[in-house]
């Protein structure tokens, strides 16, 4: 369900791999049943894929990653689909290029369920060789479910992206609708302070991670200031209402240009009816904005000129980390599961960080150039996928997924 996916980070897996495994794919499969396989040819934008590919592809991670390596006398489904599904992995080969995925009306829908099921016989195999979930083939099957995880959560935004363009105006679900409206903020937001000092950021490696979580190293905070709340629809309509996509000055030089040049007025899917009401197109269908809940699809430079408007700012991603693990972060709320929460961090590595070798080193290190770090997790979030450390990113123009912001400031 599109519905805040949980108050707090995960706790530890106990179940085992091979049955996480099969809920993963389960589950993919759930979120794509309320589309039509023309839904799921179609690709709205560069940055976003058709469903039928986030199928494929999933599928493909597992292949090339843990069947091929791993299961003695595996076949391939397709050695064309190794091109077709293959995202950025350069090491992994050439493959088609991201903008024309929309156009690979073949193979089909049907022979990419195919497609599905045959690896899943292939990686039933091997999860019966693996049921103590140790070693390799384990490992890697862990870092495939997280990734599925990932994609399961773009079906959802790709999907928003797609349908948002079309006259029609379709809903997704409509329990999305039920699910949408109880998204609102329950209290005043209010100011939670939280001590400078040296602290410990990073993933400490008990259960999973990716591994730009890491490694743990210290960083010195200065007192600071954490909003209670995400910001919401009726802050945003205020800025609007008060000129703030009008007024440069409160605008970095790129994201003024930027709105200026895509001609933004409001957050991402939000358009006005005949009587000049604000509606926000949702996986509900187009809506009425709900005031009282967190706004969403903003884009860094948006949610950077909400700030110094409020005569605030974004929070570093260190700051959010230890605040959100504090004793007094328990008083922050809508951390998880709500929107994806912006701060004015560049994405880099943590001192002593190293990818791995080979093609899956390429997972996350190497973008690690002209992205902000966003932390938390989305309404669109798997349940379970979400933890303080971990790192999403995007450039500063992306709005698609749904991104907010949590003002900050400093305590002196």
């Amino acid at each position: 369900m599109l519905s805040p996916a949980a108050t707090q980070a995960a706790p530890p897996h106990t179940q085992s791999v091979s049955s996480r495994l099969a809920e993963t794919r389960k589950h993919t499969l759930a979120l794509a049943a309320p589309l039509s396989d023309e839904d799921q040819t179609v690709q709205a934008m560069d940055d976003a894929s058709p469903t039928k590919w986030h199928l494929a592809h999933t599928t493909w991670f597992f292949e090339r990653f843990v069947l091929e390596p791993h299961l003695d006398g595996y076949r391939r489904h397709d050695d064309a689909f190794h091109y077709c599904f293959n995202s950025y992995y350069e090491a992994a080969g050439p493959r088609h290029p991201r903008p024309k995925r929309g156009l690979l009306t073949r193979p089909s829908a049907a022979e990419v369920r195919a497609y599905r099921a045959h690896v899943d016989a292939g990686l039933n195999d091997l999860a019966d060789r693996i049921a103590d979930n140790s070693g390799e083939p384990a490992r890697l099957i862990e870092i495939g479910i997280n990734h599925e995880q990932q994609h399961q959560e773009l079906i959802l935004t790709d999907i928003l992206s797609l349908f948002a363009l079309n006259p029609l105006r379709p809903a997704y679900s409509k329990e999305h609708q039920i699910a949408w409206s109880e998204r609102g903020q329950a209290a005043a937001a209010e100011w939670i302070a939280f001590p400078g000092g040296i602290r410990t950021i990073g993933h400490d490696g008990d259960g999973f991670a990716y591994d730009n979580e890491g490694p743990q190293h210290s960083v010195l905070l200065r007192p600071f200031r954490l909003s209670s709340d995400l910001v919401t629809n009726a802050d945003w309509l205020a800025f609007i209402d008060d000129g703030g996509y009008q007024k440069p000055e409160f605008w970095l030089s790129d994201g003024w240009a930027k709105i200026k040049a895509s001609g933004w007025q409001a957050p991402g899917y939000w358009e006005t009816d005949e009587a000049g009401d604000w509606r926000q197109m949702t996986l509900g269908g187009l809506l009425p904005v709900d005031e009282t809940a967190p706004v969403t699809h903003l884009s860094y430079y948006e949610a950077d000129a909400f700030a110094r408007w409020s005569g605030k700012r974004l929070p570093t991603e260190f700051e959010w980390e230890f605040a959100a693990g504090s004793n007094d972060g328990q008083r922050l709320r809508q951390l998880f599961g709500h929107a994806w929460q912006w701060t004015q961090s560049a994405y880099a590595s943590y001192p002593g960080y190293a990818p791995e070798a080979g093609a899956i080193g390429e997972y996350n290190g190497k973008f690690m150039c002209n992205q902000f770090v966003l932390r938390g997790s989305s309404c669109a979030t798997p349940t379970g996928h979400s933890r303080l450390t971990y790192r999403n990113f995007f450039p500063a123009e992306a709005r698609w997924q749904f991104t907010g912001l949590r003002l900050a400031e400093d305590a002196s």
